[in-house]
């Protein structure tokens, strides 16, 4: 199991402002940062790729997509758009030796029909995931694909939902992801969930009900943690916590308060708390 620290707590473009930052993530004990990738260049990546290596630090990445690139969007063009931002950011993954690329990519945030996914939709979406996974594998990236909640997207809103999609897909290097945030508000049990989404997720965002810090909520930890222990969950843990130090992501995120005394808090707790929770269900 490798621990990392989602910086969209910080920012939405990560530049060398953040390194310090970044070593004291390190020294925390985390294996790696989750970058966020919303823009940029190859330049730019290959900078924050070559500071992550100084540090010592791996990276996950994290990105979405708009109503201009939307994979579910009954117009070929704007699907078109969809594969090439999906490109886009698995080769800046790759640049920075990113294993995962997580993320709602499967459709615009907060974007709504007003009905459940259509089938057409989600052949849509399986024709584009079909083509990024093929992308992702030439760049050796993993796509594991984020299910939301109901009052962020309608597409994907629940395990069984992304599981259906992933065997859909039915490439190896498309997966999905669990989220404990989402799950929280959409699923019944989560130890159930995660046994019966495993081993079609390669990923995993450590979120409390509040966005805040991990441990201080009313996620069901115990049953998360013993889970994935039982399900031999190898991979990335992820804290993904949200503040308000940047606007427009807090009205994205829908955070009117502050939900932690200091963002320092959510790391070092946080660490501490993923750690504990692992060694007690060993």
């Amino acid at each position: 199991m490798k621990t990392g620290m989602n910086l969209l707590l910080w920012t939405t473009h990560v530049t060398d402002a953040l390194f310090p930052l970044m070593a004291k993530i390190k020294a925390t004990g985390f294996d790696g940062v989750e970058i966020p990738l919303f823009e940029g260049d190859v330049a730019h990546y290959k900078a924050i790729a070559a500071e992550l290596k100084k540090q010592g630090l791996g990276c996950t990445t994290v990105t979405v997509v708009g109503p201009d690139a939307n994979p579910i969007s009954p117009d070929a063009a704007i699907r078109k758009a969809a594969v090439e931002r999906h490109r886009w950011a698995i080769e800046m993954t790759a640049i920075m030796g990113g294993e995962n690329l997580c993320g709602p990519y499967h459709s615009p945030l907060a974007v709504f029909s007003g009905e459940p996914p259509t089938e057409d939709e989600k052949k849509r979406c399986v024709e584009v995931c079909q083509q990024s996974a093929e992308i992702a594998k030439e760049h050796k990236v993993n796509l594991c694909i984020e299910y939301l909640n109901r009052f962020e997207c309608y597409f994907l809103t629940t395990a069984a939902q992304a599981k259906e999609l992933v065997q859909r897909v039915n490439h190896p290097n498309f997966k999905t992801m669990y989220d404990t945030f989402h799950a929280n508000i959409e699923e019944k049990n989560a130890a159930q969930t995660i046994k019966a989404l495993y081993p079609h997720f390669g990923h995993v965002h450590i979120s409390e009900s509040d966005r805040g810090t991990p441990g201080t909520g009313m996620v069901h930890w115990d049953e998360t943690f013993k889970a994935l222990r039982e399900v031999k969950y190898d991979g990335w843990m992820v804290i993904e916590a949200f503040g308000r130090a940047l606007p427009a992501l807090a009205a994205a995120t829908k955070v009117w308060r502050d939900l932690f005394p200091s963002s320092d808090e959510v790391y070092t707790k946080g660490q501490a708390f993923i750690q504990e929770k692992w060694r007690q269900f060993a």
